[in-house]
């Protein structure tokens, strides 16, 4: 049987019954009487839709007012560079505009997310740089786009040396001659954003890595990401449900993000407590980061030791320059990663094996700290949980770990999103070890390519879609930390398969000297 309930607009107007008592009306009038009072509720339903439709038209007035102030800002903060930028992104419309066209004479229609990683890179730095973050976040953004912007090219063509010579100069506020006995006019490394030197100190003679913000890039980050802020905004406004999409939000965050990669003493200051972390902990004797010459850093010049070496994944190079076991090699990764975690204010965010160079005295090298992350001690005990049940194959305690470290709108049920994870674990078991026993295939290089970033990100992506297939959400940090530690696992299969991570004791992962941490209090009850 149904229950009907009176909306309580419309109950509330109802004709007391006392007062109905006291009208003399014949039975022919009462289905008046009840559509008068009926029809009463409705005008005043339609009245009070009004009343909001007026309060929502002046929130969404006083909103325009307050992005119209913001254009006007930005709009005097950009100055005769916005409109240059204008231009060039008019191009850039242009140029993918007439691809787009061409392919459709052609009867091939190209997928909107090929045509929006050409269109990133042909906009230049800002939007490849949104380009990687889109690829690197497969908790914020759908599977196609995540996996065509991992083909987002950040390569560009170097910088004149006249032209970072004069950048150079002007932040160390003195001849380059005067510090450097000699500086490599040809990059070691080009990027989007920056261009990377090497060099040797006058007074020292030691050799050191100079990484300098390409001209014009801070100003064009600044304009590009104050319009997508906007625009994210605006669009907000005039169209309420993407506000629960929390799209400002996201762009906000990869504004500040980005801004802080241009930011060089954002990364100095990375390295230092990163530095002070291997010194508090005592891992400094089996890994390393680079020493930063502060008095020779800023906003735009970053002046870093040198650290010569090999990427953990190249197991022929680490044996050619070091007699350093590569399986304790790998523990001491393991150990000093897991350890920064939550023994360091942040914790290294892409470790893929270009960033963890194995040096020839055997210590492990972490390089390049231009993007980092940070968790709380609940999402850490989460993850340990996740990673203890992923050992265990215990996909129930898996499956409540992952709801611990996500957000969810709606219950979940536990047993069916732990079926899912068995069938992902177990399809992704077979699948690891398949390239390894290919006829004629090169068992290095298969489990090389393993640790590639495009298998790392594949199971990564499965992992988040079971999730939001049972309602979770999960943190872009989540999402970092996940990945860094499929990064591992893909070490552990290449330098030390018989490795078991969380059963043998060299390996601590549950020992993060956590109350070490400077200026964080643990309260334990």
């Amino acid at each position: 049987m149904h229950y009907h309930t009176l909306p309580r607009t419309a109950s509330s107007l109802l004709v007391p019954q006392s007062h109905l008592l006291t009208c003399k009306l014949g039975p022919h009038r009462r289905p008046l009487l009840k559509f008068a009072v009926l029809s009463r509720a409705a005008t005043s339903d339609t009245y009070r839709g009004k009343q909001k439709q007026k309060a929502d038209a002046s929130r969404q007035a006083e909103q325009l007012s307050q992005l119209a102030k913001e254009v006007f800002e930005v709009a005097l903060q950009s100055g005769p560079r916005g409109f240059t930028r204008s231009m060039q992104a008019a191009n850039a419309f242009a140029s993918i505009g007439s691809e787009y066209a061409n392919s459709l004479r052609q009867g091939k229609s190209l997928p909107p997310q090929v045509v929006l990683r050409r269109l990133f890179e042909k906009l230049g730095a800002t939007y490849i740089k949104v380009g990687q973050f889109i690829a690197s976040s497969p908790t914020l953004f759908p599977k196609p786009y995540v996996e065509e912007f991992q083909k987002c090219l950040d390569k560009t063509d170097p910088v004149p040396w006249k032209v970072i010579s004069r950048t150079i100069e002007e932040e160390l506020k003195q001849p380059i001659n005067s510090v450097f006995s000699s500086v490599n006019p040809v990059p070691l490394a080009t990027a989007s954003v920056a261009q990377v030197h090497t060099a040797v100190l006058r007074e020292s003679q030691k050799e050191v890595v100079l990484k300098v913000l390409k001209p014009g890039v801070e100003d064009i980050l600044a304009t590009d990401l104050n319009f997508l802020l906007i625009s994210s905004k605006l669009l907000e406004v005039l169209n309420p449900d993407l506000a629960r999409t929390s799209l400002a939000g996201i762009v906000s965050d990869i504004r500040s993000s980005m801004l802080d990669e241009v930011d060089f003493r954002k990364e100095v200051q990375h390295i230092q407590q990163f530095s002070a972390y291997l010194d508090r902990s005592g891992m400094r004797q089996g890994a390393t980061c680079p020493f930063v010459y502060k008095h020779l850093s800023s906003k735009r010049l970053l002046t870093m030791e040198r650290l010569h070496g090999v990427p953990l994944t190249d197991l022929a190079a680490i044996r050619s320059i070091t007699s350093a076991d590569p399986e304790q090699t790998l523990i001491t990764a393991l150990n000093t990663w897991f350890g920064s975690v939550l023994g360091c204010e942040t914790f290294h965010a892409d470790v893929h094996a270009g960033n963890l160079l194995v040096l020839r005295d055997g210590r492990l090298g972490f390089i390049d700290f231009g993007i980092v992350g940070k968790i709380s001690p609940v999402t850490f005990q989460a993850l340990e949980a996740f990673l203890v049940s992923t050992m265990a194959a215990d996909y129930n305690t898996m499956a409540r770990a992952l709801v611990t470290m996500g957000v969810t709108q709606e219950a979940v049920v536990i047993e069916d999103f732990a079926e899912d994870l068995r069938k992902l674990f177990a399809e992704a078991d077979g699948l690891d070890m398949k390239p390894l026993f290919q006829p004629g295939v090169d068992p290095q290089a298969a489990a090389a390519s393993m640790a590639s970033d495009a298998g790392i990100n594949n199971l990564l992506l499965q992992i988040v879609q079971i999730g939001d297939t049972h309602g979770i959400r999960f943190p872009r940090e989540f999402g970092m930390l996940l990945k860094q530690l499929l990064y591992f696992d893909r070490y552990t299969q290449l330098l030390a398969p018989s490795l078991s991570v969380l059963n043998d004791d060299r390996v601590k992962i549950r020992q993060s000297p956590l109350a070490e941490r400077p200026g964080y209090d643990i309260t334990v009850n």
